[in-house]
């Protein structure tokens, strides 16, 4: 389930609420009971990179059967 992050407007306190996606733009209370939040925006970092594998000739490319068919 999506965690998103809310910050109250009336005691500035920052807060996480995991809830549905469908749920994700409903009001949002924080934990003092304060009921004049925001929902903040999130940055996802992903770290790493994907390297598409070469073919071994042939035109089409891949492997059959696990082994390589150069």
């Amino acid at each position: 389930m999506p965690r998103y992050e809310y910050r109250c407007r009336s005691c500035g306190d920052t807060f996480e609420l995991n809830r549905p996606m469908a749920e994700s733009g409903a009001p949002a209370v924080c934990p003092d009971g304060h009921e004049d939040t925001v929902k903040l925006l999130s940055a996802v970092a992903v770290g790493g990179s994907a390297v598409a594998p070469r073919g071994g000739g042939g035109g089409g490319g891949g492997c059959c059967g696990g082994g390589c068919c150069g």
